[in-house]
């Protein structure tokens, strides 16, 4: 188990095991989506606001977070670039699922850290080939467990997660995304 996972567990204040902890909100969520006392449709929000230069400031949630672009792209180094953050949520959610789907499916999980690289050909990025991708071209990484389950386990458990990992589920197919242009105040301070 990781520094990161000891932290948060001891963090919680239970005595209740983390794995039977996520059991039990997982078979919680189901019997309350399929009875139709859950909301089974949530809407996520995030507000961004440029700050001058590639500083970009956001809000998620109660959450304050920085994004900009490293000092050798003219950034201020001030956070991470929106690709790294698009890694992170997908590493962070990969972490997430295979939590979630080894606690339901009784799999013992003792530790999980994902490592991401994504390739980039700047050429899109900066219009110089119109055959490059802006974005990335590949993201290739690994997933590290911690976990006394079988081989056979662990092989299905992935099926499973890669079928169900939100973010690896954004990025394999294409979601619709409409962008509006509105001119005026751009600021939302008030």
């Amino acid at each position: 188990m990781s520094d990161l996972e000891r932290k948060s567990d001891k963090n919680e204040g239970s005595s209740i095991d983390v794995n039977e902890r996520f059991r039990d909100l997982f078979k919680r969520c189901q019997k309350r989506l399929r009875d139709g006392s859950m909301t089974n449709v949530i809407t996520v929000n995030v507000c961004s606001e440029n700050q001058g230069g590639f500083e970009s400031y956001l809000k998620i949630r109660d959450f304050d977070m920085t994004i900009d672009q490293p000092f050798g792209f003219e950034g201020g180094n001030k956070g991470p670039k929106p690709s790294e953050v698009l890694l992170a949520s997908l590493a962070a959610c990969q972490e997430v699922t295979w939590r979630l789907y080894a606690a339901a499916n009784g799999i013992k999980l003792d530790g999980i850290r994902v490592e991401l690289t994504g390739t980039q050909d700047l050429r899109g990025f900066l219009d110089v080939a119109k055959h490059v991708p802006a974005g990335f071209e590949e993201i290739a990484g690994t997933v590290y467990l911690e976990s006394p389950a079988s081989e056979e386990d662990i092989c299905r458990l992935q099926e499973v997660v890669d079928a169900h990992c939100p973010v690896l589920d954004d990025l394999r197919r294409p979601v619709s995304v409409s962008l509006n242009v509105q001119r005026g105040s751009s600021s939302s301070k008030g």
